[in-house]
């Protein structure tokens, strides 16, 4: 656990700067809009270590897969999210010294990223010979404009006579810092000193991913008015460099407007006039206007999502900061987009789609968004069963394999062990069309796209498994659980549970389906008969005398031990020890077991829930982001306060606090939304199962009291929960019934009904 910036409610703030922690920084206040985002990277340039990074929605480059022996099935090659030219260069020369924090002398350090608008801010005093210089940095993405980029630098002169030079760069040369041999993937076009921009377009591939072309258009401005500097260019870059005297007391703003158009959305012939168009429009307002117009939006998305607690502003802090990261990821309004494990904060993982979005995103968004924008979730998945399609086909299988990652629906991920053994994904992607159904009621996706996406998984699951004549059971093996600390294993009970939740909701969703689906899926009586078999005879491996369900085969073979036997100084194994040590030890990575519990909680009972919870939760190391909110939302249930709350902490300030020392690397996006759902599913116990919302809410002891707002079916509620009573008011729709701690209140709008502890 480490640190770095202070307690602030609504902000991520420090006055200190460590060259050390420089990356983590850069990390925490990364900004994004869901068009395009990038890390807290400074304009003025930095020669120290850090990771310079920009990325833009849905651009990516096919790299090809480099492993020692090749398997056949292997994905030709793996996706990532390149890194983008950089726009926001504004170097900076005071009396022929370069600014650069990794070397010059300055004091009064301050940066903030203000959490209700995105807005990331930052100030220093350089100290030269002589004299004294305030410098004063914003910058946002344009939430409405989203091709927008507004960065405005304001020097003050506190001692003595200067002259600074000012020199803004566009630089398409820009190189992953995992690409293969320096491999650049950007190539130059053409670069325009007239118009201000430079185009780009991404180096060609063997594999029919088309190109990705990319036009950057930069003006400057000071005090709303045009500048044109001395211009140079040079392949895929371009500068503009312009010089100003001040005396002690004077100040001078300069503000650098960006417009970045990509293939995606415009031709690259179009791209220059489509810049140009967007740039009048960006300077037909001043830098606070724009800025008006970006906090009104996002004042808008916090009226409905906050979540305000009283008593603890770092758990404050935790929410505010996953839910305005997870917003500046991913709103809904592109369709062809999802939400990548590390957003726009970083190159790990490569910016693809994995299952998170699914398990994890789908049942926060349901709640605080648009039901639009969920849809638009299984939308995109239905999308890619083309790429499904040929995944299953790889493997010799029938029906469609969803992939573990992707851009495209093709499976770009090349590790065996997770790429196609890992395949529990095919049943939790379709399990958030039964979160989506189950919430909003709204039946129309799964009676006819949403089918198209059950009978194709259903027909791999059943061509998945094989019958064990030895147990008259159906078994499947060589798979891999989301504990990612176990490869190869056999019969992996979540893995199995979900198979045959898949098989048996289809056969439950399939008479109701529309007629056109039935006709277009033609799922034959031979193959439902088949599907029910394997329902009837899964094996779902048990131990009966523990009480629990067995994580997989011969787990009860391991050194059973608690995670809390581990030395702190080899935390976290994965940073300490050889893969074979991990994989024979008993230790977990992220909820297996408990995963299932979670995803079909009302199968389960109380007792059989907190003999497993009692069993591997004592075993999980949670090195994986997705893991502590599971368990805190189970202990909550379980009413093991003093764990849920501990677990809450984790997975609300992972970054913030940098638990499993790699924030480095980049946030981690997707199990943001984990902090949302310890509070709503944890704390305040909200279920929505059987056409039923309910709450069984509890306090943490450190807090006053805590409320939040959710959408259910047309119909805005807010939750107040304090140690003395639970709020629930109806703010708009039509009436409601809902059970709190077992008893019924009828809620009309406007209206506010109380239950006392």
């Amino acid at each position: 656990m480490k640190r770095i910036f202070e307690i602030d409610p609504w902000k991520v703030v420090t006055h200190k700067f460590n060259k050390d922690d420089k990356r983590l920084q850069e990390s925490m206040t990364a900004i994004g809009n869901d068009y395009m985002g990038m890390r807290g990277n400074f304009e003025e340039g930095y020669s120290g270590d850090s990771l310079q990074g920009t990325y833009l929605a849905g651009v990516w480059f096919p790299d090809k897969t480099r492993v020692g022996w090749w398997k056949n099935g292997y994905p030709e090659y793996f996706g990532k999210s390149i890194n983008a030219p950089s726009f926001i260069g504004i170097g900076i020369t005071i009396n022929g010294e370069k600014l650069d924090l990794a070397k010059v002398k300055f004091s009064d350090f301050n940066l903030s990223l203000d959490m209700h608008q995105g807005l990331l801010s930052r100030s220093f005093v350089y100290e030269g010979k002589d004299v004294k210089v305030k410098f004063e940095f914003e910058r946002f993405l344009h939430i409405s404009l989203k091709q927008a980029a507004l960065i405005q630098v304001k020097a003050t002169v506190l001692e003595g006579h200067v002259k600074i030079d000012f020199d803004s760069t566009l630089d398409g040369t820009i190189i992953n810092e995992d690409s293969n041999y320096d491999e650049h993937f950007w190539m130059p076009i053409d670069e325009d000193s007239k118009a201000k921009t430079i185009q780009v377009e991404t180096k060609s591939n063997p594999y029919k991913v088309p190109q990705f072309t990319v036009l950057l258009k930069e003006s400057l401005r000071h005090n709303g008015e045009k500048l044109d500097g001395e211009v140079t260019t040079d392949k895929a870059k371009l500068g503009e460099k312009l010089s100003v005297e001040l005396d002690q007391g004077q100040s001078y703003d300069l503000e650098k407007d960006v417009i970045v158009v990509t293939s995606r959305d415009v031709e690259a012939v179009d791209q220059k006039q489509n810049a140009n168009e967007l740039m009048d429009k960006l300077q037909s307002k001043s830098f606070d206007e724009n800025l008006a117009d970006h906090t009104a939006v996002w004042q808008k998305r916090w009226e409905k999502s906050d979540v305000v607690i009283a008593g603890d502003d770092a758990a404050q802090q935790g929410i505010r900061f996953n839910i305005l990261q997870l917003f500046m990821t991913y709103y809904g309004e592109d369709k062809r987009l999802n939400v990548g494990p590390k957003g726009f904060t970083g190159e790990k993982y490569g910016g693809a789609t994995y299952w998170d979005t699914e398990a994890y995103i789908v049942p926060m968004y349901l709640c605080v968004t648009n039901p639009n924008v969920t849809r638009a979730l299984l939308q995109y998945r239905h999308d890619q069963l083309p790429g499904a399609f040929h995944n299953a086909k790889q493997q010799g299988l029938n029906g469609a394999l969803f992939p573990m990652v992707t851009f495209n629906g093709i499976e770009c991920h090349n590790e065996w062990e997770i790429t196609f053994e890992e395949i529990h994904r095919n049943a939790d992607i379709p399990f958030a069309i039964y979160q989506y159904t189950n919430y909003t009621g709204d039946e129309s996706y799964v009676k006819n796209e949403g089918m198209d996406v059950l009978v194709n998984t259903a027909r791999f699951w059943a061509d998945r498994v094989h019958f064990s004549k030895w147990r008259n059971k159906y078994v499947m093996h060589g798979v891999t659980g989301p504990n990612e600390y176990e490869n190869n294993v056999n019969n992996n009970w979540f893995t199995s549970t979900m198979a045959r939740w898949l098989l048996q909701y289809t056969l439950e969703r399939l008479p109701k389906a529309t007629k056109e689906a039935q006709e277009r899926l033609h799922v034959t009586d031979e193959e439902k008969a088949k599907w029910q078999d394997i329902v009837d005879k899964m094996y779902l491996g048990e131990d009966k005398k523990l009480g629990i369900f067995l994580q997989q085969d011969d787990f009860l073979d391991k050194d059973i031990r608690p995670a809390s036997s581990i030395p702190a100084e080899e935390r976290p194994i994965n940073q300490h020890w050889s893969w074979d040590k991990i994989l024979r030890s008993p230790f977990i990575k992220q909820a297996d077991v408990l995963q299932g519990i979670y995803f079909l909680n009302d199968r389960y009972t109380k007792e059989q829930k907190e003999k497993n919870f009692d069993f591997y939760e004592p075993l999980t190391v949670h090195e994986s982001s997705l893991s502590p909110c599971i368990h805190s939302i189970l202990a909550a249930e379980l009413g093991k306060k003093k764990k849920a709350v501990e677990l809450y902490e984790r997975t609300a300030r992972l970054d913030l606090d940098n638990y499993n020392n790699d924030t480095v690397d980049g946030l981690h996006i997707t199990s943001m939304s984990g902090s949302w759902l310890a509070i709503v599913q944890g704390f305040a116990g909200m279920r929505y199962d059987h056409d039923q919302l309910k709450f069984n809410p509890f306090v943490p002891d450190n807090w006053d009291h805590y409320s939040f707002k959710i959408n259910y079916r047309d119909r805005l509620i807010e939750v107040y929960v304090d140690h003395e009573e639970t709020k629930i008011t109806l703010l708009k729709g039509d009436d409601l019934e809902v059970l709190v701690e077992g008893k019924k209140l009828d809620l009309k709008e406007g209206k506010t009904e109380c239950l006392k502890d």
